[in-house]
């Protein structure tokens, strides 16, 4: 599918000069800062040298001086305290963080994932049950609970207190629970708003330190932690995000936590080091694999290890669940594609919404994932599940996935996420009718340029601006992540000539003018190899990247799009 492209307006030439005059850096470089917000030179000092002292107050946030009374009493009372999350990565990571700090002094202490299949998302029933039936008196709950209501008054009829540490969007009324943490509240004038659920958990250890006059190492330890949850919850890498992913890789890479270290060791075809890119597609799945295959409590286990040995154990677990992960996700997704394929009413719609009943339900959303990017449309994976259907969707830019579930309501039993990524469930006799709506929905609302693909570029440049001084200070953006995508280029009019690799991929060389010859991966552009190697001119988007190959650096244009 072509992509379409899509160039970012050039910003004021007096603010690009101004900053470019007043940093010393080039006149692109300067727009690359100027899309990002950055104006002035203080702007770009922060930017480009995070510190940890930028990091807020804790106790600016919302409750968090209840928060902390609370934790302080159930710990001078001896009282048993419960850490409660949800069974993703930011989850597991969330509840990792805030039960290894407290274990250390308070005996007290234990945490509980709920069981993604019998349970369901966020604060159970059965979770708050065995609180009560093991004398927990208190229970703070990380990345669920801000629309929990019921569950937290259930809670309190059992002589249950909560603490919950939030970053998801609160619904009309606030729980009533001892503490609701969430920046999201509208009456929390906590300045950053964009923080992971692990995030959260970090604030509350940040606050505690605070209060009791302890050193802050104590928090910082746990830095690698909070940069894998901000990394593979897609937040955004801006802001506070930006000072702990940007520490968090420091010490992912000198000194991780022991059980990261285990799964750094399973991840033995890394070489240099590891990215936000690295921690999404090697460390995230393998700790979210043990949520979708078995429980997430081994996650958790692993990631609590005292030692790097007792780590390896719970790793190897983790690994075999991630490499069973893997299978279900080549075997259902193939299944799906070839549901398409073979029928021409699901070729030509404008949504995929796909059943049946013997799909894995914990890989049904990356499945779903994968088939927005093959046909970038609305797409839905559902299974049977407990006598029900339950589906996890996903969107494409600028479609509201959300906004269109709505309009289907009535045919189901729930539904809950956000624009671009949902779950729900329905009774079985209400498929077909679902199938329908849904298709009818988003071929009446969509628009044509949402179904085809965009490739966002920053700026025109020409292959010689690139060099070792540009490279240096593009590095400088780093980490990259949502708000602070890693800049696309477009260089016009290049040639090159090249060769196919693996299935259908393409490495070439290209060069334009006079300029070096710089070489190139494009993933999945096998189709333009004949075009090239004929000699025609062509435009080209691509990131700039370094690659490390047998111990050899050299600088590397990731090919994202080809036009002749």
């Amino acid at each position: 599918m072509q992509k379409r492209w899509v160039v970012k307006p050039k910003n004021e030439v007096n603010k690009v000069n101004t900053l470019r005059d007043e940093l010393g850096i080039s006149t692109v470089i300067a727009e690359l800062l100027i899309n990002r917000g950055i104006l002035t030179f203080d702007q770009a000092k922060t930017f480009f040298r995070p510190s940890l002292d930028m990091l807020h107050d804790p106790f600016l946030m919302q409750d968090m001086d209840k928060a902390i009374s609370r934790i302080e009493q159930a710990i001078g009372n001896k009282e048993k305290i419960l850490i409660y999350g949800d069974y993703d990565v930011d989850g597991t990571t969330a509840v990792s963080v805030v039960y290894s700090f407290f274990r250390d002094f308070h005996t007290g202490m234990e945490f509980y994932i709920p069981d993604r299949y019998s349970e369901g998302y966020g604060i159970s029933t059965q979770g708050i049950d065995y609180a009560a039936e093991h004398g927990f008196s208190l229970i703070i709950a990380l990345d669920c609970g801000i629309k929990a209501n019921d569950k937290i008054d259930y809670a309190a009829s059992k002589n249950i207190d909560f603490i919950i540490g939030d970053h998801h969007l609160p619904g009309p009324e606030i729980p009533q629970a001892v503490a609701v943490l969430d920046p999201k509240r509208v009456d929390c004038l906590y300045p950053y708003k964009e923080l992971s659920g692990c995030g959260i958990g970090f604030k509350i250890i940040q606050a505690f330190i605070q209060k009791n006059d302890m050193d802050i190492q104590l928090a910082y330890q746990y830095l690698d932690l909070v940069a894998v949850s901000i990394a593979s919850d897609i937040v955004p890498i801006t802001g506070e995000n930006r000072i702990l992913t940007h520490y968090g890789l420091k010490k992912l890479n000198t000194n991780p936590n022991c059980g990261l270290q285990a799964l750094i060791n399973l991840s033995s075809n890394k070489t240099g080091q590891f990215s936000v890119n690295d921690i999404v597609f090697q460390i995230g799945p393998r700790i979210n694999a043990a949520g979708r295959i078995e429980h997430a409590k081994d996650a958790v286990k692993l990631l609590i290890s005292k030692s790097l040995q007792e780590a390896k154990d719970f790793s190897a677990t983790v690994d075999d669940q991630n490499n069973l992960r893997k299978d279900f996700d080549l075997r259902i997704t193939e299944e799906a594609l070839d549901l398409i394929d073979n029928d021409e009413v699901l070729i030509k719609r404008k949504s995929t919404v796909l059943y049946k009943e013997d799909w894995h339900k914990g890989v049904i959303g990356i499945v779903a994932s994968r088939l927005t990017e093959k046909y970038y449309r609305p797409t839905i994976i559902m299974t049977k599940t407990n006598g029900h259907i339950a589906g996890s969707a996903r969107s494409v830019l600028g479609f509201d996935l959300y906004e269109a579930l709505s309009e289907c309501s009535d045919l189901l039993d729930q539904y809950g996420g956000h624009k671009y990524a949902a779950g729900l469930t329905m009774p079985i006799e209400n498929l077909n009718a679902f199938q329908q709506r849904f298709e009818d929905v988003v071929s009446g609302t969509i628009k044509p340029e949402m179904l085809q693909q965009e490739v966002l570029i920053e700026t025109a440049i020409k292959l010689t601006d690139i060099d070792s001084k540009f490279y240096r200070l593009l590095k400088q953006f780093e980490p990259y992540g949502p708000q602070n995508e890693a800049p696309i280029f477009v260089s016009r009019a290049v040639e090159g000539s090249g060769y196919i690799v693996g299935s259908n991929h393409i490495k070439i060389t290209i060069r334009q003018g006079d300029s070096p010859a710089f070489e190139c991966i494009g993933f999945g552009l096998s189709e333009y190899i004949d075009t090239i190697n004929s000699g025609a001119s062509f435009d080209v988007c691509y990131t700039i990247e370094e690659n490390n190959w047998r111990g050899k650096r050299n600088l590397q244009l990731n090919i994202k799009a080809i036009r002749f």
